[in-house]
This record gives C-alpha cells, structure tokens and sequence, in this order.
C-alpha cells in the first residue's frame, strides 16, 4: 500500500512533529485528533519521571512496570523510537528503566516491591521492549536487549499452567484471560522482532483461549470457571487470537460480534471501559473495511470529549497514566507506527 509524506514524516519524525510537515492524515484522523493526540503524548513526556518510568497514583497500586510498558507502546504508536522521532529520549528512559528492572535469574521485568501481581508488568514491559529491540540501532543496546527479552520469553514459557494459560505470579501455578491475553501478546511481540519463541507455548495458550469459550461466543474469566463470559476478556481473546493468526477461525468471529454488542462506546457497561476499547479497537482494525469504520469515528469522538485540559485521560478509576497510553493507543491506530498493532 502507498504511504503519504506524512505517514513517511510520521515514521522518521514521529507524530508530532510531521503534523507541523504536512496535513495530510491517514483514513480517520482529523487535525482536532491529532491535536489530541499531541496534548496526550506530551502529557506523557511531562509525567515521565527521572528514572524513565511511569507510576499511578490511583488506588489500584503504583505498579510501574506496568505503566512503563503502557506508556512506552504510546510512544512507539507516535512513530517514535529509541533514536528517532519526538519522543526518542523518552523511549529510551523507559527502556533503559525495564531494562533494569529485569530480574538477571528470573527474567521476571518487574518491581517486587511495588506490583503484587508481576505478571502484568511484564507481559506488557515484554511487549513494549520487543518493539523497541527491532528498532534499536545501537549494537550493544541491542544485545542487552535480546538478552532480557530472551530471558523474559524463557520465564513465560516455564510459568504456563498445565491447561496453557497463566495467572498472577511466576509461581502461581494457575491461569486466567486478562494475564493470559497479556502473555500471548508479548510473545507475538517478540518473534516478530526476531527473538525465538517456543510455538508449543503460543499454541498452548490459543488452546487455552478456545477452553474459555462459551457457545455465545464469550470467553470466561478461566478455562476452569464457569457461567457467563466476561466482556472485556472476550475483546481481548480476539484481539490475541488475531495476533497469533487465527483470523478465520469461528471462535474469534462469535467472541468479536459478542464484544460489538456487548461492549458500549459511550457508556461503560463493563467496570473496564479503557481496557475493553484497547483491545477491540485492535481487533476491528486488523478487520479493517466498514465496521472500523465507523466504530472509529465514534470512539474518536468519545475520546475527545473525556480529554482533560492538560492532555490526559483517566482510564476506568486505574489513572491518568492507563488511560492517557491507551487512549493514545486507540487514537494511533490508523497510523500504523506500532509494527504489533499493524494489519
């Protein structure tokens, strides 16, 4: 497909700044969101903190790793990367702060002390790390790079539960969907960018997404669980089964039209509005054609109208950090920047 200067601007500038080049969109986006999406992604650059990281403040914990990986892959979706593009110093803060975090025996990337439940940091620290390993141009930071993330695939592979799925801890033992999703994801991020991923580890987890099914095209909570599927997981499981390739299969086109109708653009429904909408604005964008469409023009629109005067979002009660990233995220898609978000 032919790409536009800005586009083109866009990859080497990032966002930002090719906004100033030329005012040429992709499909979707108008000046009024790309001006959105300029106050978020400079709300991020100012909450940054010294260390490179980024922190919540709400009650749900601090959990830095976590909002590192988020806020990152915001970053990255702008074009930016860790040499390149407005934003670069600021990729590269958060790099080099995951990168410490990165446990030398465990390959666990996360901060003991501040996230009880480490396996969300890092899955989302893995996926973000992966994406700016195949855009890093330093040798040496490159080899630090496969090194954590090699350890990191390692440590998601031998913390897969006997059903293919995985739950809070390393150690847990157990497994349910939104950790799960998270892993999958990760995983995806990293052969893509070159680092060997076990297969079986991939193949066991869409196993594992399948087990969750219910015959309304749900998913639950666990493979082991029963009753109603939970929106927001079903979102998610399409949105990873189309990651790991399974664009066709009916399992992933009943979970997405159950997502469509139960998930609400402008009202949460849910309890997880922010999380819901960052993963089935993926989904639907992988699809492409009429129904991306129009749910992007509607999402845009609820977005622009939730945006505070300093540039951010407060993401389902979780904080400004979560919300701005994944705002920024579904606002980003139709650029096409991010290689783990593209079609």
């Amino acid at each position: 497909m032919r790409l536009s200067i800005a586009w083109l601007l866009a990859a080497v500038l990032g966002v930002g700044e090719a906004r100033a080049q030329d005012q040429v969109y992709p499909p979707g986006i108008t000046k009024d969101i790309q001006d959105a999406i300029g106050r978020g992604l400079q709300f991020l650059s100012r909450s940054q903190a010294n260390d490179g990281s980024w922190r919540n403040a709400g009650g749900y914990g601090s959990y830095p790793a976590t909002m590192t990986g988020l806020a990152g892959m915001a970053l990255i979706a702008s074009g930016s990367t860790p040499t390149r593009g407005q934003y670069w110093r600021e990729v590269r803060q958060a790099s080099d702060f995951l990168i410490k975090c990165a446990d030398a025996n465990t390959g666990v990337i996360s901060v003991a002390q501040e996230e009880g439940r480490s396996m969300y940091g890092h899955g989302f620290a893995t996926l973000f790390l992966s994406q700016v390993y195949g855009m890093e141009e330093d040798t040496l930071r490159q080899g630090r790079l496969h090194k954590v993330l090699t350890k990191a695939v390692e440590l998601i592979k031998n913390s897969q539960s006997g059903a293919g799925g995985w739950l809070y801890t390393p150690d847990s033992g157990g497994d349910e969907g939104s950790v799960t999703v998270t892993q999958i994801q990760a995983l995806r991020g990293c052969r893509n960018a070159g680092i060997v991923v076990n297969l079986q580890t991939i193949s066991k987890a869409v196993a594992y997404i399948k087990k969750c099914a219910n015959p309304d095209g749900s998913i639950r909570y666990s493979a082991g669980s029963g009753g109603e599927g939970r929106p927001p997981i079903t979102a998610a499981a399409v949105a990873v089964l189309y990651n790991a390739g399974a664009y066709d299969d009916p399992i992933a086109e009943k979970a997405l039209q159950y997502s469509r109708k139960h998930i609400q653009i402008t009202t949460d429904n849910t309890g997880h509005h922010f999380y819901s909408h960052m993963y089935l604005s993926q989904a639907l964008y992988q699809r492409a054609g009429k129904d991306w469409d129009e749910y992007f023009g509607k999402m845009s629109a609820w977005l622009l109208r939730q945006q505070k005067k300093d540039g951010s979002w407060d993401g389902d009660g979780v904080g400004t950090t979560y919300g701005t990233a994944i705002a920024l995220i579904i606002l980003q898609l139709p650029y096409a920047l991010a290689p783990i978000y593209q079609r």
